[in-house]
């Protein structure tokens, strides 16, 4: 239950069950006016007995009233069952004969009392829309937590691969350079003992050339 639904939920509540326990206690007289006035309205229960209707409808307002009451009842149900027994309420003051204007809304003196009921419908309506939109809320907040994540999850494994794929090229960029280098350096040296081995073969020639000029 949220913290601002507790007033209107204890109001309403109380108020509720009050009413609902004093119909255990009612005689015939009040019995067999509850049952003619609501079976004119509402045929369905023109069978029932004038006892087992106030009885029935005594621990309906109970229930209602305890729901309204237990905190860990959510406001939704609390609130869409306070909404329907209100509207119950407000057919029988409109539909009711001598309760209400000639417009047919607006209440005589005699249904000023039963014109109140509308304030529960009111009050439940606003429980229940309140409950929804927040439970609306908060699983569009959650949705949104589950995308961003996600988005960072991916964000995240592509900064991981490009990562990876320029270590791999520089790896490999020096590894190239380092093996040109190392094979470009052999080949100098063998250029330079290929040049040397030529100066002493030709150095060797021109002494043996030397060499027959002078037996001549």
């Amino acid at each position: 239950m949220h913290p601002t639904h507790v007033p209107i939920r204890v109001a309403t509540g109380a108020f509720i069950l009050n009413s609902g326990l004093s119909k255990l206690k009612a005689d015939e007289a009040a019995q067999e006016k509850m049952h003619g006035w609501t079976s004119s309205v509402y045929p369905m229960f023109k069978d029932m007995k004038p006892g087992d209707f106030a009885k029935l409808l005594a621990y309906g307002e109970i229930g209602l009233g305890a729901m309204l009451l237990l905190p860990t009842v959510p406001s939704a149900v609390a609130g869409g069952a306070l909404a329907a027994f209100g509207a119950g309420l407000t057919g029988l003051y409109l539909k009711t004969p001598g309760m209400t204007q000639d417009d047919g809304i607006r209440p005589t003196e005699q249904g000023v009392g039963l014109a109140k009921d509308v304030w529960l419908v009111g009050a439940g309506a606003t429980l229940a829309m309140q409950s929804f939109l927040s439970g609306t809320k908060h699983a569009a907040q959650a949705v949104a937590d589950g995308v961003t994540g996600a988005a960072g999850a991916v964000a995240g494994g592509v900064t991981g691969a490009a990562s990876s794929v320029g270590h791999g090229i520089s790896s490999a960029v020096g590894g190239a350079v380092h093996s040109g280098s190392g094979s470009a350096h052999k080949g100098v040296k063998g250029l330079m003992a290929s040049a040397h081995d030529a100066r002493e073969e030709l150095a060797d020639a021109l002494a043996d050339l030397a060499d027959a000029m002078l037996k001549r």
